[in-house]
């Protein structure tokens, strides 16, 4: 049976600020005071509130710095107990600004030594071949990670990534920071569509801070390249800083076209 999956979003870093000028120019950003906090209180919530949280057997994250802080903060109690962790670069973000690029692998390795970082692609962090920001690679990578996520043996896998990915190649949902959604897959064969749990749906999210309903792509979510007659607005840039929707189309579920 296909595991249930928990896709939280990353803390608040400081590319997620309003005040700061040149904020996506800001290398592999960290988190700010806030999202050290937010993290604090996602672990809690989860720890008190949702016992499915009690029984994630995989921890999955992008290898960025915002994710991998988020994840030793926000799921501490997680990592104490032994859960192991996988530091996946599929579940990176998407563009290719300053702020949506790792840092080299042999850098980071050392600021997080308690992640292995070994079996990343050594691909990352360029944003070349399936990691490129392109309509094309985007939505292959969510394919990607849909079927890789289903095939997978345990029951209940944490994912900790980005909203624009989440949003764009993964879920068609809104993420604000720290916030969280639980899906189960479609059981019937190859489908690998996922269908959110009513809990989190219904709520904006577990934390209750995201925007309701599902979204499809925006003018300006992919490179102005593949889209030659609409206009350059650049929303994805605008969704990490405040994740308030300019058009949205409801469905049932999502799954990425192939």
């Amino acid at each position: 049976m296909a595991p249930t999956v928990i896709l939280i979003r990353h803390a608040q870093a400081l590319h997620n600020l309003h005040n700061i000028a040149q904020k996506y120019d800001i290398p592999d950003p960290p988190l700010t005071e806030l999202g050290v906090r937010q993290s604090e209180a996602l672990q809690a919530h989860l720890k008190q509130t949702l016992p499915l949280a009690e029984t994630v057997e995989l921890i999955v994250v992008s290898p960025m710095r915002r994710t991998l802080q988020t994840v030793g903060i926000g799921l501490r109690w997680l990592l104490s107990r032994g859960v192991p962790v996988q530091l996946r670069a599929e579940w990176q973000e998407n563009s290719d600004s300053p702020c949506d690029t790792g840092t080299p692998l042999n850098l980071i390795a050392n600021d997080f030594p308690q992640f292995d970082f070994n079996a990343v692609d050594p691909e990352y962090p360029a944003k070349t071949g399936r990691y490129e920001y392109s309509q094309t690679a985007i939505t292959q990578r969510g394919i990607d990670c849909r079927r890789w996520l289903k095939s997978r043996p345990e029951k209940v896998i944490a994912v900790v990534s980005h909203s624009a990915f989440l949003r764009l190649a993964v879920c068609h949902s809104r993420f604000e920071n720290a916030d969280y959604r639980i899906f189960d897959f479609k059981s019937e064969g190859d489908n690998d569509t996922l269908f959110e749990w009513e809990s989190t749906e219904d709520n904006g999210g577990g934390m209750g801070r995201s925007r309701k309903g599902h979204f499809t792509a925006l003018p300006g979510d992919f490179p102005r390249i593949e889209n030659p007659g609409q206009l350059s607005i650049d929303t994805a840039h605008e969704e990490v800083v405040s994740e308030v929707p300019e058009g949205d189309s409801h469905r049932d579920s999502f799954q990425a076209p192939y």
